[in-house]
């Protein structure tokens, strides 16, 4: 799990967005760390609790990964019924998706110089489960989605 959730942030953090390599990279990349989270065994104990995060930092990378990826950032959640769901709700954003997993990650790679690695796979495990896992499963989505109608340049 650490080794997928290095090389995660140091793509995100060393973004080049306008270069569809980039794309490429992670497009291969998110289904690896979501088999290693997935794969990871359960480790009894509590979770650690998150760490404060900046959330200036978290709406600067928000914003120039939205920026650079343009109109290919937005997309379209799919549901069963959407009656029952108001229209500003159906919609999706590649950024956001990016830099919430990405601000679940960071902090256990920061945690593991500190304290066990068990310790950092419960924070992540649970973090998964309760928010970033959904933005993984919509990330690869739109990706998919957008090599099949774009490519990226492989």
């Amino acid at each position: 799990m650490v080794e997928p959730t290095r090389e995660y942030c140091a793509l995100i953090e060393h973004a080049q967005v306008s270069d569809p390599a980039w794309l490429g990279r992670l497009f291969r990349l998110l289904p690896r760390l979501h088999a290693a989270i997935t794969a990871a065994h359960a480790v009894q104990g509590e979770a650690l609790l998150p760490v404060h995060i900046d959330i200036d930092q978290r709406f600067e990378l928000f914003s120039r990964l939205r920026t650079e990826l343009g109109e290919r950032d937005s997309y379209w959640l799919e549901y069963d019924n959407g009656n029952a769901i108001h229209p500003q709700h159906m919609s999706g954003s590649l950024a956001d998706d990016l830099t919430d997993i990405y601000f679940d990650l960071k902090p256990g790679l920061e945690m593991l110089a500190r304290v066990k690695p068990d310790k950092v796979l419960r924070y992540w495990r649970r973090s998964f489960e309760l928010h970033w896992g959904q933005h993984l499963v919509d990330a690869e989505r739109h990706l998919y989605a957008l090599r099949a109608q774009q490519g990226f340049g492989e």
